[in-house]
């Protein structure tokens, strides 16, 4: 059996390409059916050197080849017995500056149907949270949660992708496995959950922090991880770094998401996220270890937040805004998911708060606190300093459309600065994004009252309003839905009706008297920036259909203009 198959070679499906000298070959396969092993044959230029067996006919079972000589790659296999949800190949002296081949992916996993989108967008699957976020020996790194072998959510890896821009990116091995027990059945029970990532001091890797999640684990569903890794291309065996919650502090079994950083008094600091009686906390932690690898202990909670119902707090971030760590006088701003809560007066769920305050180490002071966005679709939010400046990214997303049941593709939100000035937070999209301009569409028709037809969907809306508190509506038009963005005299709201009968939230940012909007679409999205992000808003468009055409329905404008957009 090791140089054939037992079917007539008349059935089989082949998987084809060439490879460079010492490609690395990712496969992912399954039996179809139980008692019938899956099989998978390879060649390179017509001369097979292995055979691969999988008995699990649950789920996808990852095998991995190196091939020291290059050539025509086949892989074929018996579509009765064999099913290959994700084959990809790459060199580890290229795949940074390369990426990845992909040569299968499956219907089930197949990367969104999103010709010309310029948002990040994982090569297959399933992805949520942005983790790791950082630049790691010159290049941006964005690692994710992820699940390759289907649109929902299950068992969770970190997918990687690497980045000079922020803008353009190319796609990486998968980087972090669960432990093995997690994977071998498509179940939910958990996986390698979010965390962050630190460059170590001796060498161009990478040490990353995660959650390890285990639904039926008592007395610990969730413990701290961490491992390194050397290349930026694989993690490391993972290691136990916190293995239970802090004592008496009344906390749930939530107990996730570990950020790290470096804090004014030059030592590390950790947040988590969890729950103590009826409020959402950010938990400190701190280790005075150099490397970050031992000695972590629990200071305190730093944060508390028992407003809109919130479960658990999630994702949270701490950073300096407006000068060094070290400085008192430094502000620094604390981002945190807000799970499961609910605004009762507006109906949007699963906020995100952005708290601007002062950090000495140990306390964290608020001095205010706003919404990082009035729409909410942006979760999950990750940021760090690139060269002094804040620059985040957030899953364009909400888990309360994230239903199990249905395909959910989605994306990341276009990377954002995080700005203080004048005693106001913003949060505007990275310089740069102008080279995503490919050609001036129109600078007169819209405002002028005009509808103005988008022939792909990708675009970048600039409208200056004149200084008065006219009235504003500009309406989007879309096969399937309505989307309108409106000012009045309750703020800036957007409006976005689909043809269910379930409640609509009310998109409203009160009070917000905006000059000039900065709207991106995409498809699949729309994110709002006003006056620079001092108000931002971002809305996942379901489904695949471009907004086709818009036209401003009143206003007193001054100026508009659209920019059709691409890679």
């Amino acid at each position: 059996m090791a140089d054939q198959f037992i079917v007539d070679e008349s059935r089989l499906r082949k998987l084809r390409g060439h490879v460079p000298v010492n490609a690395v070959l990712h496969v992912w396969l399954k039996a179809t059916q139980p008692h019938a092993a899956a099989e998978l044959r390879l060649a390179l230029n017509d001369r097979i050197f292995g055979n691969v067996f999988v008995e699990n006919a649950e789920e996808y079972e990852f095998r991995m080849f190196f091939m020291p000589h290059g050539g025509e790659l086949e892989c074929a296999y018996d579509p009765e017995t064999t099913t290959i949800s994700v084959a990809y190949w790459f060199t580890d002296a290229s795949v940074l500056e390369e990426g990845i081949t992909v040569l299968r992916t499956h219907a089930a996993n197949a990367p969104a149907p999103a010709p010309g989108s310029y948002h990040f967008r994982p090569p297959f699957g399933w992805m949520n949270d942005p983790n790791g976020f950082g630049r790691f020996n010159g290049s941006a790194h964005l690692f994710y949660q992820h699940y390759s072998h289907g649109l929902t959510w299950n068992t969770m890896h970190w997918g990687h992708a690497i980045s000079e821009d922020f803008l353009h990116w190319r796609h990486l091995p998968i980087f972090l496995f669960p432990s093995e027990d997690l994977t071998h059945r498509p179940d939910r029970r958990g996986g390698a959950f979010s965390g962050s990532a630190i460059p170590l001091d001796d060498s161009a890797g990478i040490r990353v922090f995660f959650t390890e999640h285990v639904i039926e684990r008592a007395p610990e569903r969730e413990i701290q991880m961490m491992a390194t890794s050397q290349s930026l291309i694989f993690a490391g065996a993972a290691k136990l770094l916190i293995g239970e919650r802090p004592a008496d502090q009344n906390l749930t079994q939530d107990f996730r998401d570990p950020y790290v950083f470096r804090g004014p008094d030059g030592y590390w600091k950790m947040l988590l996220g969890s729950r103590s009686g009826e409020a959402g906390v950010v938990l400190l932690y701190e280790t005075a270890d150099v490397t970050a690898a031992s000695g972590w202990e629990f200071v305190s909670i730093l944060h508390s937040e028992s407003r809109f119902n919130t479960q658990v707090i999630e994702c949270p971030c701490l950073l300096p805004l407006d000068g060094p760590a070290g400085d008192p006088a430094t502000h620094w701003v604390l981002i945190a998911g807000l799970m499961h809560s609910h605004d009762e007066v507006t109906g949007r769920k699963n906020l995100t708060s952005a708290t601007v305050g002062h950090f000495d180490g140990k306390q964290f002071t608020p001095d205010f606190e706003q919404e990082l966005d009035f729409i909410a679709d942006n979760y999950a939010f990750q940021a760090f300093l690139d060269h002094g400046t804040p620059v985040g990214i957030g899953w364009l997303a909400n888990w309360a459309d994230a239903r199990p049941e249905i395909d959910f593709p989605t994306a990341m939100t276009l990377p954002r600065n995080i700005v203080y000035e004048d005693g106001v937070l913003k949060t505007p999209p990275i310089a740069g994004v102008e080279a995503l301009r490919a050609a001036l569409v129109d600078d007169s028709a819209l405002a002028g009252g005009e509808t103005v037809e988008l022939e792909h969907g990708q675009a970048e809306i600039i409208i200056t309003l004149n200084d008065d508190d006219a009235p504003f509506e500009l309406d989007l038009y879309h096969h399937n839905l309505e989307i309108i963005l409106r000012l009045d005299g309750d703020g800036l709201r957007l409006t976005y009706h689909d043809d269910t009968h379930q409640p609509k939230p009310d998109y409203v940012s009160p009070h917000a008297k905006p000059k000039e909007l900065r709207i991106f679409l995409d498809i699949g999205s729309i994110e709002v920036f006003a006056d620079n992000g001092r108000w931002t808003g971002t809305k996942r468009i379901a489904g695949f259909d471009p907004v086709h055409s818009l036209r401003i329905r009143e206003g007193n404008i001054a100026s508009a203009k659209i920019w059709a957009l691409a890679l």
